[in-house]
This record gives structure tokens, sequence and C-alpha cells, in this order.
């Protein structure tokens, strides 16, 4: 990550006008096509990022209003390729030839000044470390926050890294992160809605019979209930009744974010729900002791499309 620059003032404004016009115009298109902080992955996605680093992405997002995981994961896979890369400064400990250290490639002096301003959440280390991927990505959150994601996306990643190569390639990436825009009916805003809340309660503990935090957490259909109802689409509770509601999907039409998916541990009954994100994965939060996150979805029993409304 590389220091500020002074721009030039005077005679020389004159000639920079046009290029900061062009970029101001591919600022605003940028800001548009990501600032609404609501997609869910695409299969490139799902395939290429591990599961442990996209939870990090969309917990991370969620703490700078209208920055969109992808935008995250695209910087995470430019600079080490989620962690993977085995070039110097990435492995915990080392630094590369100008300092930059961990899976987002931060300066130890840039880490510092964000840690400064925000708390990082509880799940690295203590103190926070560069190195660490959950202590490096939501720096990277903040930081981009800091410089104004939300409203100026193409500055904040300009902050990021002083490169055009770079402010283009983040946002190509992060096409490729994200899942086909769906239509913009109600319906599918409701289902993007649920998936949104469903997000933001990754890494948050199972608890049997659980409604949200003032229990401690979720279990699996209070999670898809507590989804639905933020999105403003009342469905049952129990995860047997939340399949009765329907409306089920036909056998064999392709998963939707927001479906619902259901599973059967015992003969002629529901006894599992999840959400899904794409027509592989679900947000699910499995068993006691787990914690909510992403799984392949696998053989299921059945799904239904709540945002389409109740059975008939």
């Amino acid at each position: 990550m590389s220091t500020s620059t002074k721009i030039a003032v005077g005679a020389a404004a004159a000639v920079l006008l046009l290029p900061v016009l062009l970029a101001a115009a591919a600022g605003s298109v940028i800001s548009a096509v990501f600032g609404r902080g609501t997609s869910t992955p695409s299969q490139t996605a799902i395939a290429d990022i591990p599961a442990d680093y996209l939870t990090l992405y969309q917990q991370a997002a969620t703490e700078c209003l209208g920055l969109d995981w992808s935008i995250l994961a695209a910087i995470g896979k430019i600079e080490s390729n989620h962690g993977r890369s085995t070039s110097v400064g990435v492995v915990d400990g080392t630094s590369n030839y100008a300092g930059a250290r961990g899976p987002m490639q931060f300066l130890q002096s840039t880490f510092d000044s964000v840690i400064t301003r925000h708390t990082i959440p509880p799940g690295g280390k203590s103190p926070p470390s560069p190195w660490d991927k959950h202590d490096a990505i939501f720096a990277a959150s903040f930081y981009l926050c800091d410089n104004n994601a939300g409203h100026g996306l193409r500055a904040a990643i300009f902050a990021y890294n002083h490169a055009d190569w770079y402010v283009d390639k983040v946002p190509t990436q992060a096409t490729l992160y994200r899942g086909a825009p769906p239509d913009d009916s109600p319906a599918r805003q409701a289902a993007l809605a649920a998936v949104a809340f469903a997000q933001a309660q990754l890494g948050k503990p199972y608890v049997w019979g659980g409604d949200g935090d003032s229990e401690g957490g979720f279990d699996c259909s209070g999670l898809t209930h507590a989804a639905y109802h933020a999105a403003g689409v009342t469905i049952p509770r129990t995860a047997q009744t939340q399949h009765n509601a329907g409306p089920l999907l036909p056998r064999g039409t392709p998963l939707l974010p927001g479906d619902l998916v259901f599973f059967s541990s015992r003969p002629g009954k529901i006894t599992h729900v999840g959400i899904a994100i794409s027509s592989t994965h679900m947000i699910n939060a499995p068993y006691t002791g787990a914690v909510i996150r992403i799984d392949p979805i696998g053989r299921y029993l059945a799904a239904t499309r709540p945002s389409q409304g109740p059975a008939a």
C-alpha cells in the first residue's frame, strides 16, 4: 500500500481537469454497481474463495455501509490469492520489499492507524495482527470505509493502492465474484434482503430454539424465520411449517438466493432448513456447538421460495 501523493495545482490543474472528470465518472459507475452491498457469491466465488475467507469477507463488509463484500474479496485475491500465495510478506512474520504483510498486504503503520480508530471484532489475534486473516480483512473494510467506500469507491480503492491498474482490476475481479444480478421485482428484493440478514449472522453460535442475539444465537429455522421477517415476509417458525407454507419449487428448478432448502433425518418429517445463496451453497445454522456458516447444499428433500408468498 503506497503513501499519499500530492496533486499539483495552478496551471497544471487545467491539464488535469479532463482526466479528473473521467475518473469521477468512472468512480460513480463503480459506486452505482457495487454500492448496495447486497450481492451474493457467484459460482466462481464459491469455487475460488476458501469458505473461511468468504465468510470473513461477508462479515467484514457489514462494518461499512454500502461496501459490497466482493470488493474485499477482490482485494484479497489480488493481494495474496486469499492467503494462499507463497510470496514473501504473506506468510506470518514476513514482509515484502515494500514492508507489506499478511493476506491483505498492509503496511504495519497503516494497519496500526486503522486499529487505533476502530475495534477489530473478536476472532483474531490479541493484539490484532496484519498477518491474521480475520484481523486483516476487518481492517481492510474499516480502511476502505474511512476513505468513503460507500460513496466514492474508486477513490477508496486508490487509497488502498495508488495504481490505476489496481483501481481497474479490483472491480473487474469483484464482478466475477458477484452472482448474476437478479430482477428488481419486490419478490427478488425481499429474497436478497433475507440473504443479507442471514449473511450478517455468519459466525454467530447455533442455539437450539434460538431466535436471535437475545437468546445467544439461532437454530436453523430461527435463522430463516428472522431473515424473512427482516425482509418484511412472514413465514412460520419451524422447519416443518416453513416447508408446508411453501410455495414448493418443482423438482429440478434452479435454486436462487433466498430459496429455503429442506432436509430430513427421519422419514416423513422435515428436520432441517437452510437459506440458499446460490444453486450449490447455503447459509446454515447446523447443530449445537457449531456456528452459522456457509455450507454446500448437497442432497436436499425440497425447496421453497417464500418471497413469492405462501402456498395457495
